[in-house]
């Protein structure tokens, strides 16, 4: 099944690191409207699930899946590309930091707008230069991830194949997700083993790229130098680094 591999041979540990941030969960919600019946797409572990509607998860992975909690919502196997729904079965569907590992995004995005009256899409504007400049632990330490979107759609793209309107959605400092960007202003946790095999671009970017990234930051944070560069960042609660809502 498309999107089974990486995470059925990386989301052994998910959990530790995965979980809901309340604040970014708070814009999903609102961003789902009215909607009673909601189609969580990717679900993975179920997180940002709303606890107060009627969903139905649906995740390729086996191994995601064996680890959503006891009382998570029922979960179906399968693909973004190929919904086992009737059209307009749910009042929404949404996605969740899930978009960029679709085989065909598109596809995924359309079969969501196919099954639901509202799509509700959380992901990051990778195709925005700003976005990996602005990103120290792209721009100094991990430039490979830039290479792991080339080939994929630009946001742009995306929002315009389901008509979707894009937010911007601040990081907070603190923040509880432990997603790639979410160490912003605590970059001692990408030192942490168990942080990096939460996060996708780790693995892909392969053994060689970690291992330098790791021993150059361990070194930057040794030295003072990690501070020198990103001053700005230590006075700030929350950070702009691309990513977005899709609501249509």
């Amino acid at each position: 099944m498309p999107g089974t591999p990486l995470y059925d041979s990386i989301g052994g540990t998910y959990t530790l690191t995965r979980r809901t941030e309340p604040r970014i969960a708070a814009r999903i919600w609102a961003a789902l409207g009215d909607a009673r019946t909601v189609v969580n797409v990717g679900a993975g572990t179920g997180s940002y699930e709303p606890p107060d509607r009627d969903v139905i998860a649906v995740e390729p992975s086996a191994l995601m899946r064996a680890q959503r909690p006891a009382g998570a919502a029922p979960c179906v196997a399968a693909s973004a590309e190929d919904l086992p729904f009737e059209d307009g079965s749910f009042d929404a569907a949404m996605a969740v930091s899930t978009v960029h590992h679709w085989r065909d995004p598109i596809a995924g995005l359309r079969e969501m707008r196919r099954v639901a009256r509202r799509v509700v899409v959380f992901t990051f504007d990778g195709g925005d230069a700003q976005w990996r400049q602005r990103f120290w632990l792209i721009r100094d330490y991990l430039p490979e991830v830039a290479g792991l979107l080339a080939g994929k759609p630009p946001l742009a793209e995306l929002a315009r194949a389901i008509g979707a309107r894009t937010e911007p959605v601040p990081i907070p400092w603190d923040c509880a997700d432990g997603f790639f960007e979410a160490y912003w202003r605590r970059p001692e946790a990408y030192l942490d083993e168990r942080v990096r095999r939460g996060l996708s671009a780790w693995t892909a970017v392969g053994p060689e790229a970690e291992r330098r990234a790791v021993r150059d930051l361990r070194a930057d944070l040794d030295s003072g130098r990690w501070a020198e560069r990103n001053r700005d960042l230590l006075s700030l609660d929350a950070a702009e680094l691309g990513l977005r809502l899709l609501i249509a």
